[in-house]
């Protein structure tokens, strides 16, 4: 029988030496602040691990009633240099997931194509300005809606950006077809940061190797999909393959059947992805919704996560 007890997962992305980067402005979080949370979370909570989740949600045991997890979505270098070190000398386990198509293959997602250029020169009006430009430019080649159409039905607002910086991740993300953004996102990258793709991944993810060190360490490595597409967007089938693909990663890091964990990029998820899931045997699965889970009335394959900035960042 399932236990009832709450459980804090709390959601990293960039953790990195903000001041020194060559990008201060991407949307990370500074190093000392890092300490200061996890400060904040010894001093509140009892961490846990994968594993202890997953015994929970079997209801093999009970988790402690202050429990709080460590997750760090898209496999960044960053994760081995600042936070890894980290959490190691605090007996902390990290559960860390990288997409396949940056650890595996080298190749920068187009999501972080987006953050590093808003990054890169801080000017969202240029970038909106480029990309309708394309737009307008492509429209027959396409069938493209004129620019207008797109700015007034991508219009929205949220938590985390102002509305222009969310028009363009939106437009780049989701409003146009998929040949069009993927398109539009390289123009932009090469634009606003970089020519060469191949040096900026060797820089920006993990590698194999660290992530084997971090690995034997006892830290955790979930599935994120190849190339972070919103599960949501993709048929039953293709989503399959997405979470396929990461399986194999899991596996060739030495995990098997019944260790299997999921983290949905951006949060996407539709009525196929949780049996696909279910299929491919993943135990547990993270969304995006920000709130504290309840083992024992939470889907294990739907557990919510706070975001960094929900939580204080010293003890």
């Amino acid at each position: 029988m399932v236990t009832e007890s709450k459980l804090t997962v709390v959601m990293y992305h960039y953790v990195r030496d903000l001041e020194n980067s060559r990008y201060p402005r991407i949307n990370g979080l500074a190093i000392d602040r890092f300490r200061g949370q996890l400060d904040y979370l010894a001093k509140h909570h009892t961490f846990v691990r994968v594993e202890d989740v997953m015994a929970a949600c079997r209801g093999d045991q009970a988790l402690p009633s202050d429990a709080v997890l460590l997750t760090f979505d898209d496999g960044y270098a960053d994760n081995y240099r600042y936070a890894f070190p980290l959490l190691d000398e605090r007996g902390v386990q990290g559960c860390f997931f990288p997409p396949v198509a940056s650890l595996r293959d080298r190749v920068v997602l187009d999501v972080n194509k987006i953050h590093f250029a808003l990054a890169a020169i801080g000017d969202v009006e240029a970038i909106a300005t480029f990309c309708l430009e394309k737009v307008a430019a492509w429209r027959d080649e396409y069938g493209l809606e004129e620019p207008g159409y797109y700015e007034s039905h991508l219009a929205r607002t949220s938590r985390f950006d102002d509305p222009r910086t969310l028009f363009v991740k939106d437009l780049l993300q989701r409003g146009l077809p998929e040949t069009v953004r993927s398109r539009l996102t390289d123009e932009v990258f090469r634009r606003f940061v970089s020519v060469d793709e191949k040096a900026f991944a060797e820089e920006l993810y993990l590698t194999m190797d660290q992530a084997q060190t971090m690995r034997r360490h006892g830290h955790y490595f979930g599935a994120h999909g190849l190339s972070h597409r919103w599960l949501d967007s993709l048929p039953a089938e293709e989503q399959r393959a997405e979470l396929q693909v990461s399986l194999e990663l899991m596996r060739q890091l030495g995990y098997r059947d019944g260790e299997f964990v999921v983290s949905y990029p951006y949060g996407g998820f539709d009525e196929h992805t949780l049996p696909v899931a279910r299929e491919l045997g993943f135990g547990l699965g993270f969304s995006v919704e920000a709130r504290t889970a309840t083992i024992g009335q939470d889907d294990p394959l739907l557990l919510p996560r706070l975001d960094t900035v929900d939580l204080p960042f010293s003890g």
